[in-house]
């Protein structure tokens, strides 16, 4: 018998993703959408990576917690991962309320219908490199102290702690993936890398001249998102259910990111950047930097895309987006 997925932000890039591994081990995939007045561009990165067609939608929100038992009820999937969220930092700023909603309440109401209608099943909630913020450690492990430093990264952090709690207080197969930053030609288009990538082929496309940023000493693990959606996957196929941090290992600043993406097409980054204030965070997270030996020995689990391989697949993603505009 074919196992049964429910992923929740299935349009995301993640989502985009997973759907496409699952599909591939034999998964029978379903997506949870909100309802949407722009339903017929939410399936962009499922389409992008080739699998729309073969996932079964479901409406669903994070907030309707009877809507969440009766979909668990009826689906009685094997595995389930909640990668849907309020995901940007910045905007968590502007909407503390939300996010907080969204984000933190929305994976206990996902836990609760869990336990509630299919307390058999294996779930995964998306933790944040975010929740470390002001790092207590230089490189971060399973064991560090967080010290979130947004509303975004308290409401990761509070999802986090539920699903320990669950998992402790219920027996549930709950795992956490802390996930460092991770990117791809799929990533929203208000992330740095991407809004970088976008830049650097509208620039040298004659579209643009210039692209404004924040602080780019801001220092970054940065892996690709094809190879993190494995490692979530591994997580649910251990036979205990545990907490990992899924990251490269290696620390890179916005503004070597930057150098990496301008010359990928010949161009000095320093000529076509101008700072922006109003790009500058109330509370910087200055350094993250992931230690996943934890994930390397109990999953196998290694990435195995470099940073510059994954600007250089961005930009020539971006490049051809734009030419077709």
């Amino acid at each position: 018998m074919a196992k049964t997925a429910l992923i929740t932000g299935v349009t995301g890039q993640d989502g985009a993703y997973l759907a496409k591994l699952l599909l591939e081990k034999g998964y029978t995939v379903h997506g949870m959408l909100r309802r949407s007045a722009s339903a017929d561009v939410i399936g962009d990165r499922l389409r992008w990576v080739g699998v729309y067609d073969d996932i079964r939608f479901e409406l669903g929100d994070l907030l309707d917690e009877g809507g969440l038992s009766r979909l668990m009820r009826r689906l009685q999937p094997d595995e389930i991962y909640n990668l849907a969220a309020q995901s940007f930092v910045g905007a968590s700023w502007d909407q503390p309320h939300l996010t907080g909603s969204v984000t933190g309440l929305g994976a206990t109401n996902m836990l609760e219908a869990v336990r509630l209608e299919c307390p058999q099943a294996r779930f995964y909630q998306a933790s944040s490199s975010e929740m470390y913020g002001l790092v207590q450690h230089p490189i971060q492990s399973e064991t560090t102290p967080f010290y979130p430093r947004s509303p975004y990264a308290v409401a990761k952090l509070y999802a986090h702690w539920m699903t320990v709690n669950y998992r402790e207080s219920f027996g549930l197969h709950a795992s956490a993936g802390i996930l460092f930053n991770h990117e791809s030609p799929l990533r929203g288009i208000e992330f740095v890398t991407r809004k970088v990538t976008d830049a650097v082929a509208a620039i040298k496309l004659g579209q643009q001249k210039t692209v404004e940023l924040g602080n780019l000493d801001a220092k970054r693990d940065w892996g690709h998102a094809r190879d993190y959606v494995e490692a979530m996957w591994l997580m649910l196929q251990q036979e205990n259910p545990d907490d990992y941090v899924v990251a490269t290992g290696k620390t890179w600043t916005v503004r070597q990111m930057c150098e990496v993406a301008f010359a990928t097409v010949g161009l000095n980054y320093q000529d076509h950047i101008t700072i922006n204030p109003k790009f500058l965070r109330p509370a910087e997270v200055d350094l993250l930097l992931g230690d996943p030996s934890k994930a390397k020995a109990k999953l196998g689990w290694e990435p195995t895309t470099t940073m510059q391989d994954m600007i250089a697949e961005m930009v020539e993603a971006d490049l051809q987006r734009r030419s077709r505009t």
